[in-house]
């Protein structure tokens, strides 16, 4: 009778605790120099639920079940924030604990008496409901960690680099043209706006790693001009590289700087995986609703197997192993354009070069994701080019 299970589990607790501790330090290394245990401290309370739960003398109603999950999962999240407070915990300890509590449990119960299908269904879904409570607690809080770790660590480097930078820019403002330390100045700027955008790259890495989208600030702005400016700071050092084709003025809801990353981030990789022979083509289109613009080069093509991971972090083509950076720039791209409510694809062909392709809606506060359907052909007469 489940009467009886739910007295003799009641009458077996501290056995059960006792058991499960010396497992537990056993097995997981990491228990072993903990002086409590959220698990260990609410066991006997846990396992009190499981009994009532077996018990045919009270009343299960509706409330009685909700109050009861309700028990566990506070047992369970109080468990999975106590484990992030140990460096050495791993959530596969975490989850190996209650693996553990199950076994133990099972197995001091079924050693006076068989446990009915019933009984052992309400004991594995009480602690599967534990388990899944404390695991997402954990995950939870260690990512609230790691955010907060990386927004004080970029403020903080910032600060000084920024201090710096203006320091290393007045110096060189008040040089005479004919200074040998002229490039050796412009240099160290240089290197400093490299290490900004790695504390940039930084952050970001802190918010896909999360699962967040990229933070954006819409404001009216002209992409034809941002483009422009962009490929103009890129041509200084990538001198005759660029050709720009645009129907001109495009005016929209965007953030600034984020296209700019984005630009600058397809316009470096162009340069370096492309022929650099042969010019590297941005262009701009657009019709009263959306922009399309596309960065194409000549040179490898990018291998087909590849084309389907080319976005996920982290991720470098073997021609790119050699390069700089963390692989996060086109990761960046693709979360920055889905945050316009746009889309983004790549072609790439061995005679026709790779592209990359990118439609954005002018005001992504008023529309759905723009699906990936070309704007409207713009008559070659209509479409201005320039090249750096």
């Amino acid at each position: 009778m489940p009467n009886e299970t739910a007295n003799r589990l009641k009458k077996n607790i501290n056995k059960i605790l006792l058991i499960w501790e010396d497992r537990v330090n056993k097995e997981i290394k990491a228990a072993r120099p903990q002086d409590t245990m959220a698990l260990r401290d609410s066991l006997p309370e846990y396992l009190n639920q499981i009994a009532d739960a077996l018990s045919n003398t009270i009343d299960r109603t509706t409330a009685r079940k909700s109050k009861d999950k309700l028990e566990s999962t506070r047992v369970g999240k109080r468990h999975g924030e106590d484990r992030t407070g140990f460096s050495d915990y791993t959530i596969d300890q975490l989850i190996t604990e209650y693996h553990i509590l199950r076994q133990v449990l099972c197995d001091v119960m079924e050693d006076e008496a068989p446990l009915g299908a019933f009984e052992r269904e309400v004991i594995v879904s009480s602690i599967e409901q534990a388990v899944n409570d404390a695991a997402t607690e954990y995950s939870d809080i260690l990512k609230d960690q790691r955010e907060k770790m990386s927004s004080t660590l970029t403020h903080d480097l910032r600060n000084p680099l920024t201090s710096a930078k203006i320091s290393a820019q007045l110096v060189l403002r008040k040089m005479s043209i004919d200074d040998t330390s002229v490039p050796k100045m412009k240099l160290i700027i240089k290197n400093m706006d490299r290490l900004d955008q790695m504390i940039t790259e930084v952050l970001d890495a802190s918010r896909l790693e999360a699962g967040e989208g990229m933070p954006i600030d819409l404001r009216p702005c002209d992409l034809d001009q941002i483009i422009r400016e962009v490929t103009d700071e890129l041509s200084v050092e990538n001198p005759d590289s660029f050709k720009l084709e645009s129907t001109g003025n495009c005016q929209g809801y965007w953030d600034e700087n984020g296209l700019r990353r984005i630009i600058e981030n397809l316009l470096t990789n162009a340069v370096k995986y492309g022929d650099e022979n042969k010019y590297i083509t941005l262009s701009l289109t657009q019709d009263q609703i959306s922009a399309k613009l596309s960065v194409h080069n000549f040179g490898n093509p990018i291998p087909p197997q590849d084309l389907s991971v080319l976005f996920e972090k982290y991720r470098r083509l073997k021609s790119g192993e050699d390069k700089t950076g963390w692989g996060l720039g086109l990761t960046m791209v693709k979360s920055m354009v889905e945050a316009h409510k746009g889309s983004i694809r790549v072609e790439s062909e061995k005679d026709k070069g790779t592209t990359f392709i990118i439609y954005l809606p002018k005001d992504p506060r008023l529309t759905a994701d723009v699906q990936a359907k070309p704007a409207p052909q713009v008559p070659k007469a209509q479409i201005e080019e320039h090249r750096h």
